[in-house]
């Protein structure tokens, strides 16, 4: 038999019969596709170029990787191993992301099978040619080359090997291809669920060996890194470098909690010996020198198997609740992608619809945002920036509250006090200008003189009180505007916030620019046009109050004053002393009739500065009781009624009923963009579904209560989100989930459904299927899938009247 033949055994110690439930669910979770969305545990194979790499790939899967001297892989090539009745290898292209969109139908082009090993290293060298990279070539390349190998003595499993890290360019390799490789290898790396086999060949130093810094850069535990030390029998016996490896080897030096593994692949000179003659003479190496003290469990082929097999195993039981995790994060946001999708709409009245619901939905969220009921999942988390900025009613009420503080602080042009101290902050654009009352009264005599009427000597033209008020309040127009410039920038902010949770981008900003930001635009005008309104009697008209403060507030200025008046009267009628004292004063040593005239006595010789005095007071009155009016007048005139009173108008369904046909299409209409990702979706989320079950089956956890979607249950957004074809292709792949068969995709099927002929297709599957403990499903089945007898609009249609004969 051909040391190649596809009857390998290579892998069969990797599967025990403990791991064989765990293997089967990451197996299972592989073959439904789940690994093109969610990264699953796999082994990666890194090091330098010329390390051994492929050596030790072809050595743990008994695939002949090619091993040409002086050559490098210049790709990932990706090893699928799968358990089928069918024997076979099928060879596949992935391209890479950065290539174009023909480049990428080129390529998807690939597909080659195999019978036999022998032929494979030909085949890998077909690809490089198809991938543009000829014999010659130096080019390294991004894209995957995909080897999915079928047998009944083969588990699902995936090896990785990578292009070999590169030191420095050369004639051959430039500086963009040490840096492709580096990314690809740290990419691979990167990934948490991958088990890094970190490569070392004795040939060279180690510590001239990049690949265990890259391994502890991503793994600084070494909690998933296991070295491999190839190329042993090339150090010269009893060396120091023989030496320095066996404690490397030993976990002393460079240390992984993996530990590491020492093996002896073939040299040039027996590179076409067998299996069996590799094994031997690497096992005879292993027992002389200084690797005959080794446990053999840290040598040879055989042992790093079942090394691999137990660590593969703990890492599939630390990843998988994390698999799980990760599978109900993705079908989440599926369902919310698809609730802002909406339902399929070719139709006016269907994208009407579409936009009723979208109303609904608005409204709801604007009453609650308003109302200050944060209960819906849109509100988020309100630590987070975004999360307050959708609490509306919150921020008004915060935006109101410094407003009113500002206007308090900075509303009046003048700060007026008894006498300017350094205590007092300096004149700034924003603070007002402090002046002294006695400053401020010449000023008021001034005007009270130019403003004479018939007024007797210490009376005041009523008229004076509205001109100082109307200089006194100038800064709240400004002041104002810019409260209201915030408050409409919030709510615009918010809007958009609440029409994007329920919208994809498209309808988003079609209906931002189509019905949200003109309306928004008009109720500014009307916020500002009230502004105008509230401040034009304060700015032009004569004082009006009925206000009973405005007479308590006269009269507490006046007390206040008339009781410092007294104060500094009886400090100078006993002398200067500290009234403090007066206590300990006996009364029959006080003049009564003395201190009575000496409090009693007040000549204010100038009328004029009395009715100064009278006229400040009236306009500080007034002042405050105009402050307080106005503010609450803004926030309810203005804020209120003309701007979060009318926030459900925007878009309410009776706005969506009256829109015009052209109107509805331009806002809601489908792109073939939006109807190719709800297909790709709709597919991904039967795919996923299927993953979840699978993990819960296995770890026994309860599915997630994913039916918290915006205005749509999970039947519902099945249904409304699909043609009919399409809901009957899901509804097929679902039933099937439910009565716990795998249906396998094999080798050479891709994995996204394809268009089909007229005629039925016969798919094979798997011999036999292990599955969440049930009983193994004899190989003597086929699902036939053939096209239905309706007219389908797109994609397969697993017919429901179609037998489902099994093989």
């Amino acid at each position: 038999m051909s040391r190649t033949s596809l009857q390998t055994t290579a892998l069969e110690s990797l599967q025990s019969t403990e791991e064989l439930g765990l293997l089967d669910t990451i197996d299972s979770l592989r073959s439904q596709g789940v690994s093109h969305y969610i990264s699953l545990p796999q082994l990666i194979v890194c090091g330098d170029q010329s390390s051994g790499k492929s050596s030790v790939l072809e050595a743990i899967s008994g695939i002949p990787f090619p091993t040409k001297d002086n050559l490098c892989t210049r790709f990932a090539t990706e090893l699928i191993l799968r358990r089928a009745s069918a024997i076979g290898v099928s060879v596949s292209i992935v391209p890479s992301q950065d290539r174009s969109e023909a480049e990428c139908h080129r390529l998807v082009q690939f597909h080659e099978t195999l019978s036999d090993f022998d032929d494979f290293p030909i085949l890998v060298e077909k690809a490089k040619e198809f991938m543009g990279m000829s014999a010659t070539s130096s080019a390294f390349s991004n894209d995957v080359l995909r080897v999915e190998v079928s047998g009944p003595s083969q588990q699902h499993l995936t090896i990785v090997d990578l292009p070999g890290l590169i030191h420095s360019e050369n004639k051959l390799q430039t500086s963009a291809d040490v840096a492709l490789v580096l990314s690809m290898v740290q990419t691979y790396m990167a990934n948490r669920r991958s088990i890094i086999l970190a490569v070392v060949s004795a040939k060279n130093d180690y510590a001239n060996q990049i690949v265990t810094k890259l391994a502890k850069d991503v793994d600084s535990k070494g909690f998933r890194t296991l070295g491999i030390i190839t190329k042993p029998d090339t150090l010269p016996i009893g060396s120091e470098s023989e030496l320095a490896y066996a404690n490397l080897a030993r976990n002393q030096d460079v240390e992984f909690r993996l530990g590491w593994h020492v093996l002896r692949n073939r040299d040039y000179e027996s590179r076409n010996t067998s299996v069996g003659a590799r094994d031997t003479a690497e096992e005879h190496f292993f027992s002389q020198g200084i690797w005959r003290d080794f446990s053999r469990n840290l040598v040879g082929i055989t042992s790093l198997r079942t090394r691999l097999s137990q660590v593969l195993l703990q890492q599939i039981k630390n990843e998988l609740p994390n698999v799980l995790d990760e599978l109900e994060a993705s079908i989440k946001e599926i369902h919310e992608a698809l609730g802002k999708l909406g339902t399929s709409r070719d139709t006016n009245d269907e994208q009407r619809l579409f936009l009723l619901h979208v109303s609904q939905s608005f409204q709801s969220i604007i009453n609650a945002a308003i109302d200050g009921t944060y209960g819906n999942s849109f509100f988020g988390d309100p630590r987070s920036a975004e999360g307050y900025s959708k609490r509306l009613r919150a921020v008004i009420q915060n935006l109101n509250m410094e407003f009113a503080e500002r206007m308090r602080v900075c509303g009046h042009k003048r700060e007026i006090v008894d006498r300017i101290g350094p205590e007092i902050p300096p004149l700034t654009t924003v603070l007002p200008q402090t002046i002294s009352r006695a400053t401020f009264l010449d000023e008021v005599t001034e005007l009270l003189k130019i403003s004479r009427g018939r007024e007797l000597p210490g009376m005041f033209n009523p008229l004076i009180v509205g001109d100082l008020f109307h200089e006194q309040s100038l800064p709240w127009e400004r002041l104002a505007q810019i409260h209201l410039k915030n408050i409409w920038e919030a709510t615009r902010a918010f809007l958009e916030l609440a029409i994007s949770h329920l919208t994809d981008d498209a309808t988003t900003d079609a209906l931002l620019r189509e019905v949200l930001d003109p309306l928004m635009e008009q109720r500014y005008r009307d916020m500002t046009d009230k502004l105008v309104e509230l401040l034009l009697p304060h700015q032009k008209g004569h004082p009006i109050t009925y206000n009973h403060y405005f007479i308590e507030t006269i009269q507490n200025m006046r007390e206040r004053r008339l009781e410092a008046e007294v104060t500094r009267k009886l400090s100078k009628f006993f002398g200067g002393r500290d009234l403090s004292s007066l206590e300990e004063l006996p009364i029959k040593k006080v003049k009564t009739s003395s201190l009575i005239s000496a409090l009693s006595s007040r000549k204010e010789a100038d009328m004029e500065k009395y009715a100064s005095s009278e006229i400040l007071d009236c306009m500080q009155a007034y002042y405050k009781v105009a402050l307080k009016s106005v503010i609450d007048s803004i926030a309810i005139q203005a804020i209120e009624t003309q701007l979060l009173g009318k926030l459900g108008d925007l878009l309410s369904p009776a706005r969506v009923v009256q829109m015009k046909s052209d109107m509805i299409n331009k806002i809601a209409a489908e792109s073939s963009e939006s109807r190719l990702q709800r297909e790709r979706m709709m597919r991904k989320l039967v795919v996923l579904k299927a993953g979840l079950e699978m993990c819960k089956k296995h770890i026994g956890r309860p599915m997630t209560n994913l039916q918290n979607r915006p205005w749509h249950s999970e039947q519902h957004v099945l249904e409304e989100n699909s043609d009919p074809d399409l809901l009957h292709e899901i509804s097929d792949l679902e039933d099937v989930n439910n009565q716990d068969l795998v249906i396998d995709t094999p080798i050479g099927i891709p994995p996204l459904v394809t268009p089909v002929s007229s005629e039925p297709v016969e798919v094979s599957s798997s011999p036999e299927w292990s599955f969440g403990g049930s009983e193994p499903i004899a190989a003597e089945e086929t699902v036939l899938i053939k096209k239905t007898k309706k007219k389908a609009k797109k994609g397969l249609v697993i017919n429901s009247d179609s037998p489902l004969k099994f093989l």
